[in-house]
């Protein structure tokens, strides 16, 4: 029987000989930064981009009224309302397709139509999760940075490896209001109307432009670095301006390292992940008051930074003697203690240590509910698109097409999945000292990683 119509990756399994009559089972990713998303339904008929709007709070009010003032018919009272935040959702389309011929099939080892079923559900599941990750990342390491080239003499613009997190700051255009009043900041490019005030190697200064190179060398490409330039309305020195020296935004999301490092060239190969880590990442969360996800927070950790967890002396400390340390032990890795929930997973971004050959730098993320937000596209099998008599199906808000055959000789079938949805990471603002009296100074608050070498 001619197999010419098999593409030459698929031809080995007709192969003569004695062949086992099935697939075994391929590696599969661990998956898991898609499952803290909270889902919302983006309508159709209302364009590609959907603002929504978070209510921040107000003020404790704990001045007494003045007897004096408490007349007419304000009781000496001014109005006053909560501030408002205001997040985007954009929505993409993502898919991926296969196509086998129905007839040639028939001579494999196996189903080759449920096997291609099963990779397309497995591609778009990591797909998503890929990109949940980095739509957190990119905020949650957002103001922390470096500076990459040395200075030749004192100038107002240096090379940072990535700009993210200095490039826009929440301003309030024209001081514009909107209902009742309350003032709605939105994101502003940096710029001399717009400062940032930033430190660069402790030293204070207020950037005002942020450009990114038109080729990216960031180290920080796995997580969607962006390598450019810092412009400060004043000259930085060069003994600030100093490959290596960090860079810090006033708004920057809380990164922590061991051992205090400020910034990821400086990690050393002693510092690796402890316990002592992730109770400062639950700490700086409660500060600013994040709500749990059913109890807890999530530790979203790839295996070799549990493996380090493992052998913290403190760790160990803590389930000495326990009558729960043979289940923690025996299960390889822990739930529900300290106020974290550990999430393995295996789709953790990984990267070369940018200064030291042979170490890797990993990141931990723990995170409280409302870190993310999905938005699904509603439409995506509407019955226009989807007709009864059509082979789709909707698995957790992914739309799997099987195309029946159009060819001359209607044999060869597609078997495809799209998504349409984006990932959005909201801030938080509002939730400042006056109304969280713990609170930090951070745009986004929901999250921390932790950065260590492994």
């Amino acid at each position: 029987m001619g197999i010419t119509a098999f593409p030459s990756s698929l031809q080995p399994i007709i192969q003569q000989g004695l062949l086992e009559r099935q697939f075994e089972e391929a590696l599969r990713s661990k998956l898991g930064y898609r499952m803290i998303c909270d889902r919302e339904t983006f309508r159709v008929g209302i364009g590609e981009t959907l603002t929504k709007t978070r209510p921040g709070l107000k003020p404790a009010a704990t001045t007494p009224l003045v007897p004096s003032t408490n007349t007419n018919l304000d009781n000496g009272l001014t109005a006053a309302y909560e501030s408002v935040e205001q997040y985007t959702i954009t929505i993409n389309q993502y898919a991926a397709t296969t196509d086998l011929n129905m007839v040639t099939t028939r001579a494999g080892i196996q189903s080759q139509f449920l096997l291609n079923a099963a990779i397309n559900a497995e591609q778009a599941a990591r797909t998503l999760d890929d990109l949940a990750r980095n739509a957190l990342f990119a905020s949650y390491m957002g103001g922390n940075t470096r500076v990459r080239t040395t200075l030749g003499s004192n100038n107002a613009t240096i090379s940072v490896d990535d700009i993210r997190g200095f490039q826009y700051v929440f301003g309030f255009p024209g001081l514009g209001t909107i209902a009742q009043g309350a003032v709605s900041p939105t994101l502003q490019a940096t710029s001399t109307t717009y400062t940032l005030p930033v430190t660069v190697n402790g030293n204070s200064y207020t950037c005002v432009a942020a450009t990114a190179d038109s080729t990216n060398v960031s180290t920080l490409l796995a997580s969607g670095g962006i390598s450019g330039t810092l412009t400060m309305s004043s000259s930085v020195v060069v003994a600030d301006g100093t490959a290596g020296n960090s860079v810090i935004a006033s708004t920057a999301a809380s990164v922590i390292r061991p051992s205090g490092r400020t910034n990821t060239s400086l990690l050393q190969s002693t510092d690796t992940l402890t316990m002592s880590n992730l109770l400062d990442a639950v700490a700086t969360l409660r500060k600013n008051a994040v709500p749990e996800i059913d109890g807890v927070y999530n530790c979203h950790l790839d295996p070799v930074s549990a493996r380090q967890l493992f052998s913290d002396p403190d760790f160990k400390q803590l389930f000495q003697g326990a009558t729960s340390a043979n289940s923690v032990f025996r299960m390889g890795m822990t739930n529900d203690f300290l106020g974290l929930r550990f999430m393995p997973t295996t789709e953790a971004i990984v990267q070369s240590h940018p200064s030291i050959s042979g170490l890797y730098v990993r990141r931990p993320i723990v995170v409280g509910r409302g870190a993310i937000i999905e938005g699904d596209y509603e439409g995506m099998a509407a019955a226009d698109v989807a007709p009864a008599d059509s082979m789709i199906s909707m698995i957790d808000d992914i739309c799997m097409v099987t195309r029946e055959p159009l060819d001359r000789l209607q044999q060869i079938i597609a078997q495809s999945w799209y998504w349409i949805g984006g990932f959005c990471t909201p801030s938080d603002i509002n939730t400042n000292s006056t109304t969280v009296a713990t609170a930090t100074n951070q745009y986004y608050k929901r999250g921390v990683v932790i950065e260590h070498v492994g």
